[in-house]
């Protein structure tokens, strides 16, 4: 974990980059693939007999596969979303504990006077 001072010169310049982090998208990714794999194990595990009968009778292998796809990407995107927009926040209110800071400061000009 990076002190404020160490985040703040970091997020100053890195700030679009980390907007468009593939890093980030991945690790939403397999976020999303998860929750996938989970919905396949109740569908699949037998839990609830007439879901499980119902899913195998109207449901193809394709359609499954194309909205565990659908929702992985989902849940990727959305968290690099909130990842940024977290960092951004903490950017902005660092930035405002220093200007706050600045302005609170006299400046030698003042004190000479």
């Amino acid at each position: 974990m990076r002190t404020e001072d160490e985040f703040w010169v970091y997020w100053k310049e890195n700030r679009i980059r980390e907007k468009h982090s593939a890093r980030i998208f991945i690790r939403g990714l397999s976020a999303g693939f998860a929750v996938g794999a989970l919905v396949v194990a109740f569908i699949f595990s037998g839990w609830y007999e007439r879901a499980t009968m119902v899913a195998n009778a109207k449901m193809s292998a394709l359609v499954l596969f194309m909205a565990i796809m659908l929702l992985s990407f989902f849940v990727a995107f959305f968290y690099r979303r909130f990842h940024w927009e977290m960092q951004e926040q903490r950017y902005l209110e660092i930035s405002a504990k220093k200007n706050k800071q600045a302005q609170k400061q006299p400046k030698s000009s003042d004190i000479n006077l």
